[in-house]
């Protein structure tokens, strides 16, 4: 393997691992649960970044969340893998997300708190197709026609890891600390590739709590970034298990 194959494929892992870490940080334990709050610097460079690798709306994907964790495995659920099947939401939970964000007063009703501000109304959420065109660009123009595939794995994993394994794993196999409501499972006690969202019986079990491990040998990487996030200043730990 040269040193070119390899650059590409460690700058591969660390661009995903980065979205994951702003998918599980900035969306789901801070804008969905209120778990943490961030300095705007940070805040703002992880919005830029979902909207580069994503071109998800904040307001909808915290919106769809919510609505989850009210009508979770019940009818309501945006994408129980209990109403909709397995296979359907293990590979296309992304279109179940995608339905889901067209329900304009539910976005509304479950949404509020999301950002609001000019670069929301006039970039991020008008034109959220443009940021992962550019990133296209930005790779290609870097790596060649690798960029190419760069940019195809970038897409597909926070369909397939998310809305998929999460959404539809997460609530079908897997081993369970607590005895929800639902049917939520924890995957695999150890959080690496998914940011620690594995851990997902714990995360319904306390929701708001921005920590999703709770036995001595579970991982949840994202807490290690939010506890060196939080030592620079950059995060401020909430918890709001009531959300």
């Amino acid at each position: 393997m040269s040193k070119y194959a390899m650059t590409e494929i460690i700058a591969t892992l660390v661009m995903t691992h980065i979205t994951i870490v702003c998918v599980t940080l900035y969306l789901h334990r801070g804008q969905a649960h209120r778990g943490i709050e961030f300095h705007p610097v940070l805040e703002h460079f992880m919005r830029a970044w979902l909207w580069l690798t994503t071109g998800m709306i904040t307001k909808q994907w915290v919106a769809i969340h919510r609505k989850h964790h009210r009508y979770s495995d019940s009818n309501g659920d945006p994408h129980s893998p209990h109403v909709y099947g397995i296979w359907r939401v293990l590979f296309g939970g992304a279109a179940l997300y995608h339905e889901a964000s067209k329900d304009k007063d539910m976005v509304d009703t479950y949404g509020r708190g999301t950002p609001a501000d000019w670069v929301e109304h006039n970039i991020y959420t008008p034109h959220s197709r443009l940021g992962i065109g550019l990133f296209f660009l930005l790779l290609v123009s870097l790596f060649g026609w690798i960029g190419i595939i760069m940019w195809g794995i970038q897409m597909i994993w926070i369909p397939f890891w998310a809305a998929g394994v999460i959404n539809g794993l997460g609530h079908w196999f897997g081993y369970r600390n607590t005895d929800t409501k639902d049917n939520s499972r924890n995957i695999f006690p150890i959080g690496l590739i998914i940011g620690g969202e594995e851990l997902h019986n714990n995360h319904h079990h306390k929701p708001g709590s921005p920590k999703l491990s709770e036995k001595w040998f579970e991982i949840d990487i994202a807490w290690f970034w939010i506890k060196l996030l939080s030592h620079l200043r950059l995060i401020k730990i909430r918890d709001n298990n009531d959300k």
